[in-house]
């Protein structure tokens, strides 16, 4: 795996990294399997992937007890590990919801501090920010905990170029982690050249389309009874329908490479930008392999203008 920094001041990481979510939330979580999730972990570190990225409400709550096991021992040190802190459980009416208030922060970064078994996290990031709380509130309060010596640095989720600025006046911002891949480019446009701009590591979550981009979703069927996709427009089954266009124009660049749908669009991810580090997540261990395999995958000038010109996404995102 080749490696990059996170953002121009941060340590060195695999330019792929792992997104552990689905291990144990929102993805078929009636077949969770904590020990091959353990051993996913650990296999990532082997293959480069150094960016371990989780949440506390991912479970909620036992992902980073997985991720903690994981790293047990001498497993930690190989490791960024990053973790979110902003949304709690919620009610019959949504799912989760924001709490960005500072005394919510300082007990959960104990909190997540526990769980995953260590003294620090490499990056402590805002998860969603709370429009009941001014971010600088929030942002403070996360501050606080690098101060403290909790967290190295942080960053910020699902944020605007100005909500960026804001934070920026409080704290320096390490990393910016909203949506990017080749159904969702909203980012493309502002925040990403900005955080180029400013140094800023880009973490792009569900760069493979919350696994539609994998070319191995062709029916709204096929997602298991449990899994969060089926509330969301662009897997309705006329959107998804329409979506497989996409698909088949990424599986017809793959051919001409040899490589996977998968490997094509997270090799168009890394073609962003120098800070662009993708998380895409999985708990199997062949999928794994593919993703990180994708650092190596160049795609032409000729291939790029091809996927830059793809269509939107039939279906909003939420």
């Amino acid at each position: 795996m080749r490696n990059a920094t996170l953002g121009s001041e941060g340590p060195e990481v695999g330019v792929v990294g792992l997104g552990c979510m689905g291990m144990t939330w929102a993805y078929d979580v009636h077949n969770r399997d904590d020990d091959t999730s353990v051993r996913v972990i650990r296999q990532a570190l082997d293959l480069g992937v150094t960016l371990i990225d989780t949440s506390d409400i991912y479970g909620p709550y036992t992902n980073e007890e997985v991720v903690g096991a994981a790293l047990a021992g001498p497993y930690r040190e190989r490791a960024v590990l990053a973790t979110k802190v902003g949304l709690v459980p919620g009610n019959a009416e949504e799912r989760v919801l924001r709490n960005g208030r500072p005394e919510h922060i300082r007990k959960s970064i104990d909190d997540s501090l526990r769980r995953l078994g260590t003294d620090h996290v490499d990056l402590y990031q805002l998860h969603r920010i709370d429009p009941e709380v001014p971010v600088e509130e929030s942002w403070g309060a996360l501050a606080e905990a690098v101060a403290a010596g909790k967290a190295r640095r942080i960053g910020l989720s699902e944020v605007n170029v100005a909500e960026i600025r804001r934070a920026q006046a409080v704290h320096p911002v390490a990393s910016v982690q909203n949506e990017l891949s080749l159904w969702t480019r909203d980012s493309l446009a502002e925040v990403l050249p900005y955080t180029e701009e400013q140094g800023i590591a880009f973490l792009p979550f569900s760069p493979l389309g919350r696994g539609f981009l994998t070319g191995g979703i062709a029916s709204f069927d096929e997602l298991p009874a449990d899994d969060f996709r089926r509330g969301l427009p662009r897997f309705q089954q006329e959107a998804l329908k329409a979506n497989l266009a996409l698909v088949d124009r990424v599986r017809a660049v793959a051919a001409r490479h040899g490589a996977t749908p998968a490997q094509v669009a997270l090799a168009w991810v890394l073609a962003q930008g120098r800070y662009v580090l993708p998380i895409p997540g999985t708990k199997t261990p062949k999928y794994l392999a593919e993703n990180a395999a994708s650092a190596d995958l160049v795609l032409s000038p000729a291939d790029l203008a091809e996927l830059d010109a793809l269509p939107a996404a039939a279906g909003d995102r939420y």
